[in-house]
């Protein structure tokens, strides 16, 4: 179970990632982007090129844990990177 308590840090990489990628392939790029390791609790955010879906990758103390969100004919709104 994932409880979302006021102590989750939450992570969001303002680039977008290859949709490929499963489990293994968001843990590196957790380590690679933010320099973390996807066990430490927080929880991290990616998005598609189109913005229209989301991945979280999560730790859940026994394993990751990966949450997935598409929307239909609609976008996420997202904050423009500084560095791109």
């Amino acid at each position: 179970m994932i409880a979302a308590g006021a102590d989750l840090k939450i992570h969001v990489g303002t680039r977008p990632i290859d949709f490929r990628c499963g489990h293994d392939g968001l843990a590196a790029k957790v380590q690679e982007m933010f320099r973390l390791t996807p066990f430490s609790g927080a929880a991290f955010v990616f998005r598609s090129k189109r913005a229209n879906r989301i991945k979280i990758l999560v730790s859940d103390r026994t394993g990751l844990v990966l949450l997935h969100k598409r929307l239909e004919g609609r976008q996420f709104v997202w904050q423009r990177s500084r560095t791109a």
